[in-house]
């Protein structure tokens, strides 16, 4: 089942933490890194909360990744111009920080907050897709003129009615796809809304620009019911030699808790699903030989 490509293998800070701050972040990544992974996923929940002075003082080696948070009343479409304004500004700090960070990418659900859902018919829908075309127009190019390329997340049924599939994803940003934006796929999301998870990888190609994995459970990769050999061909078909980010959720923290919909332990602690995710990730990846990024080489 082992993959031929060489990918870093990573994990979310949410697995431990919401929100991480620059107090929590330092120590963190030090545990992080101490574990043996490459790569980290950093949540910026809220403009502030940490800073890439601390990031770039932490990272000790592990490649940066930049995620933001959909919260209630961050919205591209449908929304009041205020709204819709306010969001381009907390996207456009994500943009800024993952430059200043050496952060490839800033992935997550752009495009309505996570847990709207409303129906459409297909003229609804269309007009909605270029709404949002519209409004991230202008960060696609900020996010191409900073080298950064903003991956847009679809999300399951339960989460958005928005876009919850590849082909919806391909559709919605249609023009917009290229250098500034692509698609960030998740694991858990592909197993709920596509018929092939392997299909829909194949599908997004040369789009697909980021990858979260977890059981389908929401615990760690491996072990669970994922066609993870289906999964890692269909990414070598596409050539996609991006992370592999776990993203799983602590139950310990109540507002991030309630947002997963994480109402119970997902392993017998926090760092043991670190860990078996990490060694089941290892045991069907080559092992990388790249030199990892230097602390603050971010060119």
């Amino acid at each position: 089942m082992a993959s031929v490509f060489e990918r870093p293998l990573g994990v979310n800070t949410w697995v431990w933490t919401s929100p991480l701050t620059d107090a929590s972040l330092p120590p963190l990544l030090e545990s992080i890194a101490a574990m043996g992974f490459d790569a980290v996923e950093l949540p910026l929940e809220n403009i502030g909360d940490f800073t890439a002075a601390t990031v770039n003082e932490s990272l000790g080696g592990l490649q940066p990744y930049l995620v933001g948070a959909m919260a209630p009343g961050r919205d591209l479409v449908l929304a009041e111009a205020s709204t819709i304004l306010e969001t381009q500004r907390y996207l456009s700090a994500c943009i800024q920080l993952a430059h200043d960070i050496g952060a490839p990418s800033v992935c997550g659900p752009f495009y309505s907050s996570t847990g709207r859902l409303w129906r459409m018919d297909d003229d609804e829908r269309r007009a909605a897709y270029g709404q949002l075309r519209h409004n991230l127009a202008p960060l696609a190019d900020e996010a191409t003129g900073a080298g950064v390329t903003l991956g847009i997340e679809p999300l399951n049924r339960y989460e958005t009615s928005l876009i919850n599939t590849v082909a919806q994803g391909l559709d919605a940003l249609g023009p917009l796809l290229g250098p500034g934006v692509g698609l960030a796929l998740d694991t858990y999301h592909l197993n709920i809304e596509e018929r092939s998870s392997a299909a829909a990888i194949i599908s997004a190609g040369e789009h697909l620009v980021h990858v979260q994995v977890c059981g389908n459970d929401r615990g760690a990769p491996g072990g669970d019911q994922t066609d993870w050999a289906g999964i890692l061909e269909a990414l070598d078909t596409v050539g996609y030699e991006g992370p592999l980010n776990i993203e799983s959720f602590t139950s310990h923290n109540a507002s991030i808790a309630t947002a997963a919909s994480i109402w119970r332990p997902l392993a017998e602690s926090q760092d043991r699903l670190a860990h078996d995710g990490l060694a089941f990730l290892r045991s069907i990846t080559p092992p990388r030989t790249a030199t990892p990024l230097l602390q603050g080489d971010h060119s």
